[in-house]
């Protein structure tokens, strides 16, 4: 969920349409997560590349000591560009930032990420199956002035398209204090579709020195409206 969408989540919709926008809520079953997280993703691809950002938004953190309003509130924004209809290699260009709760009194800011690099996307002739990859220079404000950011995003339509498997995988570089330099996290998420517009489906959080020191995997129940 912390980045459901992953950082940056491609459905087969928005390749086969002039634009895709979902609204998820889910609810964390993971060790000291029992809270809802909502996203709103848009992707809109255009004559010179496209769009693509997030929100997501947590709801209480009881570990925490939050038990009314929002704990967390983290974006992302991104574009690709593009010349031409046959052009392979996109360059692109993203923004992540935010603010967390400590404590029900303690708010800090989630660094300014400043990310460029080159995106490359395999598609299957019917869209059914897509992966991008991407490489990335990643500029953290006030901790890495240059890092890297490798990233995986994936979507595979199944069973006529009532099932999608879809989700991210981002391995980086950032300083933490407990001293491990490197960092993963993918968010696979498997998703019923009941109509074009809902579905019901989980999600797993999959992460290495992500927020504290070790793996950990955290799954989630969630709903999706797509417009």
């Amino acid at each position: 969920m912390r980045k459901i969408l992953l950082v940056f989540v491609f459905a087969a919709t928005a390749f086969l349409t002039t634009n895709a926008q979902n609204i998820q809520l889910h609810y964390d079953l993971g060790e000291g997560r029992k809270f809802f997280t909502s996203t709103v993703e848009m992707f809109r691809p255009d004559s010179w590349g496209s769009t693509f950002f997030f929100i997501d938004m947590d709801y209480s953190a009881d570990t925490r000591g939050i038990d009314n309003g929002i704990s967390l509130a983290y974006w992302e924004i991104a574009r690709a560009f593009k010349w031409n209809e046959t052009q392979k290699i996109m360059p692109r260009v993203e923004y992540n930032g935010g603010v967390m709760a400590l404590s029900a009194d303690n708010f800090i800011p989630i660094e300014n990420v400043y990310i460029a690099g080159l995106e490359r996307t395999w598609a299957s002739a019917d869209f059914s199956k897509i992966f991008t990859l991407q490489t990335n220079y990643k500029y953290i404000q006030g901790k890495e002035k240059a890092s890297f950011q490798l990233t995986g995003v994936w979507t595979i339509q199944m069973l006529e398209n009532k099932l999608t498997f879809t989700g991210f995988a981002d391995f980086w570089k950032e300083e933490m204090f407990w001293g491990t330099d490197f960092r993963f996290l993918s968010e696979p998420q498997l998703w019923y579709n009941f109509n074009k517009n809902f579905s019901l489906g989980t999600e797993i959080e999959l992460s290495s020195n992500f927020g504290k020191k070790g793996f950990d995997i955290m799954p989630t129940i969630g709903a999706k409206v797509t417009f």
